[in-house]
């Protein structure tokens, strides 16, 4: 069988697999398949050991990794749990609690890991709302819609936007300009939707007291005040000329170099599930790019009208594929063939496929982690629960992007 169908067939048992979620029989997720599918791409042939190494794009490795860590300190030093203790405050009044979750979490996931956010605040916000006698279900799924809306706003918010970043060379604080309108004017019509479909329906039954600080982080005011300096610096540099992974993978050292936190305590909250499938999949991609397969596909798209650099098209198929395969397989798919010197659409695609993850409850890791946190204290929030509000705020935080591309593009 010639090279190129081998990497074709593995290619595409990869994505459909991917887009699966699973292989029937085996306990594989989506990171096994990918790594199966780079295995694939080796072992066939298809690559050699040198061109798999090279296809791994190790600056957006970096910085990914880099950012990690950096979150990683937020969260030992006990930073998230004091915020999120900060905005339980506000639970008197559901909607002004809504309104403080939802923006202090789409804020905090602009400039560190959503997912890490969702990880965080999850147990602290349930256990004082369900002590509260008060129905978590819009307040997590506002959560989670919050941080997966925010992290759109910055380069550094979530990993498909820090690959968009990196493979693009796009200019930081020109990306968060253009991205911040959008991801405000969605934030703010995410908040109008849950509160309209939720009004009246804050209460719920008799009040639950769970372990409260169980596993929680104590505040270590000099290590958050270290790491607060530390991040600002890391974004000031973002504004130089000097590499992004550079500066963030020299901050992340300085930080392991820690009294107080040991280095294996901070690795183990790095997602090395999420670096491996970063790697795979850049295999997996080089595998079939090497050959044209991609960019052949895409050409005769176009030729049949369906042109994927035009952004009525972009936004759609990106959501789509978001949903069908997740952001990060979507985005690495697509970022291999647009036009990179079209700043607009690439500005899109870091926006669409953010977004699309609040469609449904696998769009996103962060509503996962949510879903999955929520039911170590007995809250369930199943797919129809989730979609009654996920798939509006997605549709509209869609059409907000495109109308703001159209305008601005």
């Amino acid at each position: 069988m010639h090279p190129e169908t081998i990497a074709g067939i593995i290619f595409l048992i990869t994505y459909l697999g991917i887009a699966a979620g699973n292989i029937p029989g085996l306990a594989i997720d989506r990171t096994g398949i990918a790594l199966l599918g780079a295995i694939a791409m080796l072992v066939s042939g298809s690559l050699t050991e040198s061109e798999a190494i090279r296809a791994i794009d190790t600056p957006t490795i970096l910085l990914i990794y880099s950012l990690m860590v950096l979150s990683a300190q937020f969260t030992l030093a006990g930073f998230y749990t004091r915020i999120a203790l900060g905005i339980v405050r506000y639970m008197k009044r559901p909607p002004v609690f809504l309104l403080a979750l939802m923006c202090t979490s789409a804020f905090v996931s602009a400039l560190l890991a959503n997912d890490i956010v969702c990880l965080t605040f999850t147990p602290v916000i349930c256990a004082s709302l369900l002590s509260a006698s008060l129905n978590p279900v819009p307040f997590l799924i506002g959560l989670a819609c919050a941080s997966n809306i925010g992290s759109a706003a910055t380069i550094i918010g979530n990993p498909q936007n820090m690959l968009i970043g990196q493979v693009a060379g796009l200019h930081f604080g020109r990306f968060a300009l253009w991205c911040t309108p959008p991801t405000v004017l969605s934030l703010a019509a995410s908040y109008a939707i849950i509160l309209g479909l939720y009004r009246g329906k804050w209460k719920a039954g008799p009040p639950v007291l769970p372990e409260m600080r169980e596993g929680w982080p104590a505040y270590d005011a000099h290590e958050v005040k270290k790491t607060v300096f530390f991040t600002v610096l890391l974004i000031v540099f973002f504004f130089t000329g000097i590499p992004r992974e550079l500066t963030a993978i020299c901050i992340a050292g300085i930080l392991l170099c820690s009294r107080k936190i040991p280095t294996r305590s901070i690795l183990g909250l790095v997602d090395w599930h999420l670096i491996t499938l970063f790697c795979a999949l850049f295999i997996v991609v080089q595998g079939v790019a090497k050959f044209g397969l991609p960019q052949r596909a895409f050409l005769e798209l176009t030729s049949l009208g369906i042109d994927i650099n035009r952004p009525c098209v972009l936004s759609p198929v990106t959501l789509l594929l978001s949903n069908l395969l997740s952001n990060v397989p979507a985005v690495m798919l697509l970022i291999r063939n647009i036009d990179l010197d079209k700043t607009t659409n690439l500005y899109l695609l870091a926006l669409v496929s953010t977004f699309a993850g609040n469609l449904i409850t696998i769009g996103s890791i962060a509503n996962m982690i949510t879903l999955e946190q929520a039911k170590r204290f007995n809250v369930f929030i199943g797919f129809r629960t989730h979609a009654k509000v996920g798939i509006p705020v997605a549709v509209v935080s869609v059409l907000i992007a495109m109308a703001w591309g159209a305008l601005f593009g």
